[in-house]
């Protein structure tokens, strides 16, 4: 549904010196990016409810009066469960030890990920070959570099 209701019309037009004799018309499907914020967006704003006899949903907020869902909100009736703890019976590992990005907001982010339990920093040493040079014939010769890294992971 989604995706039908984000289609759009594209048209090109055809004839001599950019004149419109033929008009081509088609529908094109959104991209995915498209697709994946609408979704997003619904995902937000989704509804609780909870199913009674007859398989009437009802908001789960106002179960004693029958509130009518329309069909373009998402619903759900169980909450997702905590990501954050590891639950090895549903195959969740959690985000204890995962790497983190201190310095960005959003996905990756140190404060998302490690779900408020902070966040260990580990300075790692990194050896690599540089400032190599060819010799004739037939030699490269390179410098070590040191670089210094720092690593984060969550608590």
């Amino acid at each position: 549904q989604i995706v039908a209701k984000q289609m759009k019309t594209q048209c090109r037009c055809h004839g001599v010196s950019g004149s419109c004799a033929v008009k081509t018309c088609w529908r094109s499907l959104p991209t995915f990016h498209e697709i994946g914020s609408h979704l997003k967006k619904l995902y937000e704003h989704a509804v609780a409810v909870k199913c009674r006899s007859h398989k009437k949903l009802r908001h789960r907020e106002k179960m004693k009066r029958h509130i009518p869902i329309s069909h373009d909100v998402l619903v759900y009736m169980h909450r997702s469960q905590n990501y954050c703890r590891s639950d090895p019976s549903r195959g969740v590992m959690g985000t204890r030890g995962r790497l983190c990005n201190k310095t960005v907001e959003g996905p990756g982010s140190c404060n998302l990920l490690c779900c408020g339990r902070g966040y260990n920093t580990q300075v790692l040493r990194y050896v690599n070959r540089c400032h190599c040079k060819f010799h004739w014939c037939c030699y490269v010769t390179c410098e070590s570099c040191e670089t210094m890294r720092d690593i984060h992971t969550c608590k």
